[in-house]
């Protein structure tokens, strides 16, 4: 298996990246400036439910437009427990893997009989129904949304309290994700993935159960994708059904699409971007929406292989 090496200009790119989300905190204590660590936080959470999304879009072929329901049952793994004065870490992580892990594996096995229209569709309909399951659970706040008091709590007096703490926790948990994607798509178990999204029909002549390949990628995207909730709930120390709409949903696949799905550090860039712009354009005018509205479909139509992409043609240019 290959490991992740500086090759090529998106290797740099990367290898640039990391460095400078690295260096966030003390810039931002130097320059009194705590708003713009909770920006790029949450950026790195998105970037971790991303990285997920595009192990099962962009190297799967599989376009889930509910994967934002994993990122709600995360952060209510936190806000549940924590409910009861459960703040144990481990515990709530367990809790995160199991639920996210045995609900990809339900809607999975119903899920990936379908392909195309249907397999977006269904994704969605099963992101709904946990959508709505929660807004009618009044115990918890409904839609309103349920306040979590503290954060989560681990053994030796360990904790992540602090932001600057917690944001180290999340770039440690993004970088882990990387490496983990990056050996998934290059082993044995990789290439079938994606010689399943490009000729499934084929693989299944050779005696190749793909259909269980697509099932374990799609799960452990879940997990992945249900542990970046859980840090967004620490984060936000605040829950609510907001958090798994179809709107999430749409945002996550845009993401990987502005970087470049298929490509190990695509969704990276592509968070990063979606979170820069949003903010960039908020500032400038109420009706932000309308233009960054206009400038994703700009990019659908004229960024193929998004900023992946951008940077591989560039570097050609120059070469």
């Amino acid at each position: 298996m290959r490991s992740i090496r500086p090759s090529g200009p998106n290797g740099w790119v990367m290898v640039v990246v990391l460095a400078a989300l690295a260096l966030v905190p003390p810039y931002t204590v130097i320059a009194d400036e705590p708003f713009f660590l909770d920006l790029v936080m949450r950026a790195v959470i998105l970037a971790i439910a991303a990285v997920s999304l595009n192990l099962v879009l962009g190297y799967g072929g599989m376009i889930s437009f509910g994967h934002a329901a994993y990122i709600g049952i995360g952060a209510y793994c936190v806000g549940i427990p924590a409910y009861y004065g459960i703040y144990d870490g481990l515990f709530q992580l367990l809790v995160t893997v199991v639920v996210c892990g045995a609900f990809a594996l339900v809607t999975g096995l119903v899920c990936l009989r379908t392909r195309g229209v249907y397999f977006i569709m269904i994704t969605l309909a099963f992101a709904q129904m946990v959508f709505y399951a929660m807004i009618s659970l009044d115990e918890y706040g409904g839609d309103d949304g349920l306040v979590i008091y503290d954060r989560s709590r681990f053994p030796f007096g360990a904790a992540i309290g602090d932001s600057i703490t917690l944001y180290y926790v999340c770039l440690g948990v993004l970088i882990v994700s990387l490496v983990l994607v990056n050996r998934i798509v290059n082993s044995r178990f990789g290439l079938v993935l994606r010689g399943s999204a490009g000729n499934d029909a084929r693989l299944q002549s050779l005696g190749l159960p793909t259909f269980r390949y697509r099932l374990t990628c799609y799960v452990i995207a879940g997990i992945m994708c249900g542990i970046a909730g859980w840090l967004l709930g620490n984060f936000t120390l605040f829950i609510s059904p907001e958090m798994m709409n179809w709107v999430r949903s749409g945002e996550l696949i845009f993401m990987v699409v502005l970087g470049g799905a298929g490509s190990l550090f695509g969704p990276v860039l592509g968070t990063g971007a979606f979170i820069a712009i949003e903010e960039f354009l908020s500032g400038l005018t109420v009706y932000w929406q309308l233009y960054f509205g206009l400038f994703l479909v700009l990019v659908v139509l004229f960024g193929r292989g998004g900023l992946h992409g951008f940077f591989e043609w560039l570097f050609r240019r120059r070469s």
